[in-house]
């Protein structure tokens, strides 16, 4: 194909094409958000209904989670050769068919593996959804089509919990798993009307085995992470899984390095504040995953919530966000990333801290709300910051890279993290996640703050001061209770 012809295939924001771009790019990434978050105001029932163990519950979770960060890179490298839309058409039929296989579930077992297919075409959604947006758009058009495409998500899935949880208390735990199934079906009849755009393709040089040790790697420290707590940390499968998923990963870094085409370029971990920048989207998004789980369990299991009300009590820390973002440029402009950012994740970890108080009896006015307000205050400060800073770090020619890589990082921060939540509570071998919960949740909470603050003190040590480029500065991120999704 010609370039004047791929020139052509660019398309307005307001054209058939543009209008359908967005609408399919929209209702793809509403489909990887709920299927990685919706499942949290499930968990009880999911337990109930399949006589299902805390750590079974933990892989419900985390068995998605971990697919999407360990084939995140590999997945971006399989849109870039085969074409963005052939990818995301791909990924979607997968979630499509494991949704289905999730709703069917007779044990929780299957439902673990459904899941864990589930994660595999999140993995190839997420990358493939928004480049074909940007790479679709004219160059005019595409940050104001981001803009659309990230203020439409956030507003999907900021009532998706508050919807899968009216469907389980007026039918059934599976209907959450069903609820993406429509909007998979809508996302492939617009995309009927979206070409796929020739000339962003690039030569394909797959990292196999660099993606091979990740999810080894990654899997083998989130089993121990989640059996750990009901097995014994000292148990050989949970010390072997263990340390084969840190030996991957160590092996992983000098394979990475001899390579002529890597998974991820090495030389990238030589800049000090990309390193750092990276630290703390590892600490400060698992925390916001593992908080957002944490405190959905908490209004459900102690404070005595319907899984309707546990979906909705997160949502003013959407809506404060989607305030707050579209002002924090103009602020960055001014002052630099380090202090918004840094201000912005202490807000978060006082959030924490506040909700670390909600026990049964106290009114969500008082003990869910404010603490809520400040998540949202805190993430409308940070997010925009944090990635700008990251995108400061390296050369102009690194940025895609830089961008997936903070991706990563971010997924699989909030993989670990919520793989650790048994241990944080103290659940052991319990059955059930009530009573562990009932002495642990405000520990767990505040341990929660303490991995945020972390993440605050790295940045006011490693962020420079100055000002990013205004070419820099990322559009407001679509968010999911404290979930962020790049749109760089």
């Amino acid at each position: 194909m010609t370039a004047g012809s791929d020139s052509a295939q660019l398309a307005a924001l307001r054209s058939t094409t543009g209008t359908a771009l967005l609408a399919a790019t929209v209702l793809a990434s509403m489909v990887g958000f709920l299927d990685a978050y919706m499942v949290n105001v499930a968990i009880p029932s999911i337990g109930t209904a399949l006589d299902a163990g805390v750590s079974q519950l933990q892989w419900v979770v985390t068995g998605y989670l971990l697919a999407v960060a360990s084939l995140l890179l590999l997945a971006g490298a399989l849109a870039d050769h085969f074409g963005r839309r052939r990818i995301l058409v791909v990924g979607l039929g997968i979630m499509f068919v494991a949704s289905l296989a999730c709703a069917a579930a007779p044990t929780v077992e299957l439902l673990i593996a459904a899941r864990a297919v589930q994660g595999v075409g999140g993995a190839l959604v997420v990358p493939s959804s928004l480049a074909l947006l940007n790479g679709t758009l004219r160059p005019a058009d595409r940050t104001k089509g981001i803009g659309v495409w990230a203020g439409i998500s956030t507003l999907g899935t900021t009532l998706g919990p508050y919807g899968g949880g009216w469907l389980i208390d007026h039918g059934s735990w599976r209907y959450v798993f069903l609820l993406n199934v429509p909007l998979i079906a809508a996302a492939y009849w617009v995309l009927r009307h979206v070409p796929e755009v020739e000339r962003f393709r690039r030569p394909l040089s797959l990292d196999l085995l660099g993606g091979l040790l990740t999810v080894v790697g990654l899997g083998g420290i989130i089993y121990a992470l989640t059996a750990g707590p009901s097995s014994g940390w000292t148990s050989a499968p949970v010390l072997l899984t263990g340390l084969v998923g840190v030996g991957c990963l160590v092996v992983l870094v000098p394979l990475e390095q001899r390579r002529a085409a890597p998974m991820v370029r090495t030389a990238l971990f030589r800049i000090r504040q990309f390193v750092a920048i990276n630290a703390t989207t590892v600490l400060f998004y698992g925390a916001l995953s593992a908080a957002a789980y944490l405190v959905v369990l908490q209004c459900q299991l102690q404070l005595g919530y319907s899984a309707t009300a546990a979906g909705a009590a997160l949502v003013p820390e959407s809506v404060v966000f989607l305030l707050v973002s579209p002002l924090v440029g103009g602020l960055v402009a001014r002052v630099g990333t380090r202090w918004p950012m840094s201000v912005g994740i202490l807000l978060v970890a006082a959030g924490f801290a506040w909700l670390s108080a909600a026990r049964p009896g106290d009114g969500y006015l008082t003990a869910v709300l404010p603490g809520a307000i400040l998540w949202g205050l805190g993430l409308g400060l940070a997010v925009a910051p944090l990635t700008a800073a990251v995108l400061a770090a390296v050369d102009d020619s690194d940025l895609g890279e830089a961008s997936a890589i903070n991706d990563a990082a971010s997924r699989v921060g909030g993989v670990i993290l919520v793989a650790l939540v048994p241990a944080l509570i103290g659940a052991g071998g319990a059955r059930d996640l009530a009573e562990p919960l009932a002495d642990g949740y405000r520990t767990a909470m505040l341990v929660l703050a303490g991995v945020s603050v972390v993440g605050a003190v790295l940045t006011v040590l490693f962020v420079a001061p100055g000002r990013p480029p205004v070419a820099q500065m990322p559009a407001a991120q679509p968010r999911l209770h404290g979930c962020a999704v790049p749109t760089t």
